[in-house]
């Protein structure tokens, strides 16, 4: 038994599942879902992780299964804008970014971003009569968005969650704070999607760790030439940059502070 990563709807994170099958990425395959069972697309036939599968792969989609697959994904573009038109016409604050149609055809998911709680009642029952199909809604977040639509970052590369793929962690100003960014403002260190960039979380830790032993910014340190304040911390170089009582500055290493 091999592990397999694969998308079940385009704007998720790819699932780990158990597969007794030859696969490659690309593959489509019949997996056990919530409510019913659903075609994902393989993303990583053969993945190395110690986080065990709670669902298995039932099989390698059929050719009326790849049939039905291209005909529901040919279906979400008119779907997806059968919806806006809907929520303009009740006047929710939320966003439809994509939809889908179930493997079984009885049911339609539509994929949403808001910022806070919908009670979209009124327009369920709406897309129901209109699509003679159960619908169900789920809201999802702005980094789920921006994996759907893609793009690139400032530092020139695909964004994060599409190069990685899999859940990416939670991002913290915590992680900002660590590595003396925090302060540059929420634009600088914000994504595509509004929220922190995931790359604050990749050195965050070995900042942590060069920051032990190392004075807080503002604190007031014994120097070689006196006592001053800590005005900037360089974790890399191991060094601090000091206002002396006398109004000079200096730099001083770790080592040397008293």
């Amino acid at each position: 038994m091999i592990k397999v990563l694969a998308t079940l709807y385009p704007w998720e994170s790819p699932r780990l599942y158990a597969s007794d099958f030859d696969l490659k990425k690309g593959d489509l395959v019949v997996v056990a879902a919530e409510h019913a069972n659903e075609i994902g697309v393989v993303e990583i036939a053969n993945i190395e992780s110690k986080e065990e599968p709670q669902d298995k792969i039932l099989r390698i989609a059929t050719e009326r299964d790849r049939s039905v697959y291209v005909d529901h994904s040919g279906q979400r573009k008119e779907l997806t804008k059968a919806c806006k038109e809907e929520i303009k016409k009740t006047g929710l604050e939320m966003k439809v970014i994509d939809s889908m149609v179930s493997m079984d055809g009885k049911q339609i998911v539509f994929a949403f971003t808001a910022d806070g709680r919908i009670d979209f009642r009124d327009l369920v029952k709406n897309l129901s009569t209109k699509f003679k199909k159960s619908i169900r809604m789920q809201q999802v977040g702005s980094r789920d968005e921006a994996k759907r639509l893609g793009g690139y970052g400032i530092c020139g590369r695909e964004i994060c969650c599409i190069r990685f793929g899999g859940n990416m962690q939670s991002i913290t100003t915590d992680m900002a704070r660590a590595q003396q960014i925090a302060n540059r403002g929420s634009d600088r260190i914000s994504g595509l999607c509004g929220r922190l960039m995931c790359c604050l979380a990749y050195e965050a830790e070995q900042y942590r760790e060069m920051l032990k032993g190392m004075p807080e910014l503002h604190s007031t340190i014994k120097t070689s030439e006196g006592k001053g304040t800590v005005i900037e911390i360089n974790a890399p170089l191991q060094e601090v940059k000091v206002k002396l009582e006398n109004g000079k500055y200096i730099t001083v290493k770790k080592e040397d502070i008293k």
